[in-house]
């Protein structure tokens, strides 16, 4: 059958309505022919007056059938509407037909067969319609399904990749044509029909083959051993996608949904930081836990790995209704009435007092902060309020209110900083270190610093997978520029572990490895996606990588140590920075001072002051804060009729 319909799918389509209307004007003459056996009872000849009737009825049938448009319909398509455009031809085709042969009295030609044959006629137009429709489109659906699924090949041959296999037999987007395998003694062997190749030959196998994904179902490899082959495939060219890892599909059979797109995410992951679980259900189990900044990237991360140690009371604060919204709509499930949503800034003393006194928390994870680099730059006035005035406010009101643990997340853009940004959160540590040197309160401080997070809002990855959708460019700042990278769960588990560990004061730091370069990321993510990147050497590669230029405050390299011989933890992944301070008593009326050139909008001074309390601020750039560009004097003082906002609490 294929050999019949393969062809006749591919002809032009006039020489298929050609082949329509002979097939039609054959179906007049069998027609009448059977039309004349069913009126005289025998057959006869079509010859002499019976080829007048026959001429007669495709002369009058054809033009019907065209105007009705018969041939202009795609018969692999035939459906209801086809069939009631067939019965409308067919009706007035006997209707025309009948009157002549009526009309004129043909000798030879009974009238009664100008009424039976046109019946006739509609049937087997009605069945061979059916019958093409049937056997041409089911085989051009097939066609076609073929050649819009991806070829991919399953990376492990094991019982996840041959799940895999059975349960993308019906797929209508891939289909499966072999597996790969370490296992040496499988090569060439078969599973279910489907032939085992070596990685090794990957390149040739997938060009001969014609590959288009790579789906990997290897659950149980540890994560080196899945980011080794991640790294070996991505320069392949092929989409490469893959299951969860073992414990995610311990309580389920394998499904095709479960696969998702490898990203560079999988690329730079490590182990997840290992941490002392019954520590940290102590502090937080029927504890009120209190969450700043709760619908942000760290935030709400923390907010899902505390709700699910069933604090009594999860405080989540944030000052956007939409973030808080989320975070809250997201957990209920398994918060229910342990979540309390509260709108607020941490600027605000009196709601954030209100707050503490109301709930009297033990634990404050303080992870409220503006921390876009040229955002806060161009806006280094809102940036030092939140950033600095926020975290003091809170800080000085955890230990009012007597708060067990308050712990600050931090960044590593704190260490040397050469940005607003960075230096407000060196500053911010400051001030906990400064706190946390006090006798009069119960209150641990502590501090977590981290690189930048993969997937926050704001990173790069997101901004590059989109640029990569959009067809390019992906733009970088600086061919050399790198950065740490962890991914959200591995910051969170170092917030929560240093919750536990913490004594007072610490600067807790993750051993990252070694730092990132920007381009290389770029690069891999273009490769994982299936494309090739565009450059001198490739100048018909798919995305462009294009250089912008440092942005103001931005730094080549970022450190997350600011002095030398950092000191170990009992954990073996973190370590605690030793780092010079600033005693309280000569940073407190400075807090006080800075609150004022705050809220007189004096960003000038604002600025030296910051310079003179973070000491290792090296500002990159001039100011470049939008309000004073605008008014055309850098540091202009504005007239303000709103109090200053206060430090002290």
């Amino acid at each position: 059958m294929r050999n019949i319909t393969d062809p006749l799918l591919a002809l032009p389509r006039p020489i298929k309505r050609a082949i329509a209307v002979g097939v039609d004007a054959a179906l007049c003459a069998l027609t009448l022919w059977i039309a004349y056996y069913l009126r005289l009872g025998q057959w006869v000849p079509m010859n002499g007056r019976p080829a007048i009737a026959i001429v007669l009825s495709i002369v009058i049938a054809i033009p019907v059938f065209a105007a009705f448009g018969l041939y202009r319909m795609v018969f692999r398509h035939a459906g209801v509407d086809a069939m009631t455009s067939c019965a409308m031809a067919c009706i007035i085709y006997g209707l025309l037909y009948s009157s002549f042969i009526t009309a004129y009295g043909f000798d030879g030609v009974p009238r009664t067969v100008g009424l039976i044959q046109p019946a006739l006629l509609y049937l087997a137009i009605a069945v061979t319609r059916i019958s093409t429709s049937a056997i041409l489109g089911n085989r051009y659906r097939r066609i076609r399904a073929s050649a819009a699924r991806n070829r991919v090949l399953i990376y492990g041959a094991g019982s996840a990749g041959q799940q895999l296999a059975r349960v993308m037999e019906n797929s209508h987007e891939m289909k499966v044509v072999g597996f790969v395998d370490d296992d040496r003694s499988l090569h060439h062997s078969r599973v279910r029909g489907l032939r085992i190749y070596p990685p090794q030959q990957l390149g040739h196998y997938i060009e001969s083959l014609g590959i288009t994904d790579i789906l990997l179902a290897i659950p149980s490899a540890n994560r080196t051993r899945r980011t080794q082959i991640i790294a070996d495939l991505k320069d392949l060219g092929v989409t490469v996608r893959t299951l969860p890892g073992l414990m995610d599909l311990a309580h389920g059979a394998v499904h095709a949904s479960d696969l998702h797109e490898v990203t560079i995410t999988d690329l730079l992951q490590r182990d997840p930081v290992p941490y002392e679980s019954n520590a940290l259900l102590e502090h937080v189990a029927d504890n009120v836990i209190l969450v700043t900044g709760a619908g942000g990237s760290i935030g709400s991360e923390l907010c899902r790995q505390i709700i699910a140690m069933r604090p009594k009371r999860l405080l989540l604060v944030d000052v956007s209704e939409y973030a808080l919204y989320q975070i809250h709509l997201e957990l209920q499930s398994t918060g229910g009435e342990r979540l309390v949503p509260l709108l607020a800034s941490v600027t605000d003393t009196t709601r954030m007092e209100t707050i503490l006194r109301t709930w009297k928390p033990q634990m404050i994870f303080h992870a409220a902060a503006y921390k876009h680099v040229p955002l806060v730059e161009h806006n280094p006035l809102q940036g030092l309020s939140n950033n600095v005035i926020g975290t003091a406010t809170v800080a000085q009101l955890a230990a009012r209110y007597n708060v067990r643990d308050f712990v600050l997340i931090s960044t590593d853009k704190a260490v040397r900083p050469t940005n607003i940004m960075g230096a407000s959160k060196r500053l911010a540590e400051l001030v906990l270190q400064g706190l946390s040197s006090l006798d009069d309160h119960d209150t641990c401080y502590s501090i977590v610093r981290f690189g930048n997070v993969l997937g926050s809002s704001g990173s790069v990855v997101p901004l590059f997978t989109r640029q990569i959708q959009a067809g390019g460019p992906i733009t970088i700042t600086h061919p050399d520029i790198t950065r740490y990278f962890m991914t959200i769960p591995e910051a969170v588990h170092l917030v929560l572990q240093a919750g536990a560990m913490a004594t007072g004061g610490e600067v807790f730091v993750l051993d990252m490895g070694e730092p990132v370069r920007v381009i290389d990321m770029a690069r891999n993510m273009i490769r994982l996606s299936g494309l090739t990147v565009r450059d001198e050497g490739r100048p018909d590669g798919d995305i462009e990588i294009r250089v912008v230029g440092l942005r103001p405050g931005e730094k080549l390299y970022e450190e997350l140590l600011i002095g030398a011989n950092p000191l170990p933890t009992a954990h073996p992944r973190i370590m605690k920075a030793n780092e010079h301070k600033l005693p309280w008593s000569e940073l407190d009326p400075q807090l006080l001072r800075l609150a004022e050139l705050i809220g007189a909008g004096n960003v000038k001074m604002a600025r030296e002051l910051l310079c003179q309390l973070v000491v290792e601020f090296a500002p990159s750039s001039d100011i470049v804060d939008w309000v004073s560009l605008e008014n055309g004097r850098p540091g202009k003082v504005l007239p303000l009729t709103l109090k200053p906002t206060a430090a002290r609490v």
